[in-house]
């Protein structure tokens, strides 16, 4: 096991190329360890070079909305009257704090996604 920082892209490459190699390795083998070390890098230097931003709320709940088949009157109990969940919607006004609350307990989206915008 010859494992060294990954400090430039071409380090990066050759990570995942022997990650690949490795990936069926058996649970407790050297080149399991070895995986993991790799995996536990790679990890970092993907946050740290290419992070993901948060998704925007709007398109959260648009999501969340589409994955449980729910209409926009279904939206009602989480953002208020019709004319207020096509505000949201439409981003013309902004999710209030109680918004969020129940957006978070009642459809799970993560209430930090809700906070973003």
């Amino acid at each position: 096991m010859n494992i060294r920082p990954i400090r430039k892209k071409a380090d990066y490459q050759a990570a995942i190329t022997r990650i690949e190699q490795l990936w069926d390795a058996a649970k407790g083998s050297p080149e399991f360890d070895e995986l993991e070390v790799l995996a536990t890098l790679v990890d970092a230097y993907e946050k740290a070079h290419h992070p993901i931003d948060p998704p925007d709320p709007i398109e959260a709940i648009k999501f969340r909305m589409e994955q449980m088949g729910l209409t926009r009157k279904d939206m009602e109990p989480y953002l208020g009257s019709r004319a207020r969940v096509s505000e949201i919607l439409r981003r013309k006004r902004n999710l209030s704090l109680p918004m969020i609350r129940r957006l978070h307990r009642g459809l799970g989206i993560p209430s930090d996604v809700l906070i973003a915008g």
